[in-house]
């Protein structure tokens, strides 16, 4: 994604487009777990889903005060809400 091309399994690719939906999952958190950071994902989206799903994704994140870790309150400590992966 960055100067090297990164690949990810299916589950990876899956899960970091979950993560890039979720309003409240900050890029800083995909960057932590997968290693890329917002431009990357960025661009990992736009080749993954649908022309329309994208900018429909980049007009609802841009400047999203939760996808920015800097940018959120300092009452926000997490980037999930802790009943989101019962049972899975």
């Amino acid at each position: 994604m960055s100067d090297k091309q990164t690949f990810f399994s299916q589950e990876a690719l899956s899960r970091i487009i979950e993560m890039a939906w979720e309003d409240r999952t900050p890029f800083e958190a995909i960057e932590y777990n997968y290693g890329i950071n917002e431009s990357a994902v960025i661009k990992l989206m736009r080749a993954q889903v649908k022309p329309r799903s994208f900018r429909l994704w980049r007009k609802r994140v841009t400047n999203r005060y939760t996808k920015h870790v800097s940018k959120r309150s300092p009452d926000v400590i997490r980037g999930y809400c802790p009943t989101q992966y019962k049972n899975r």
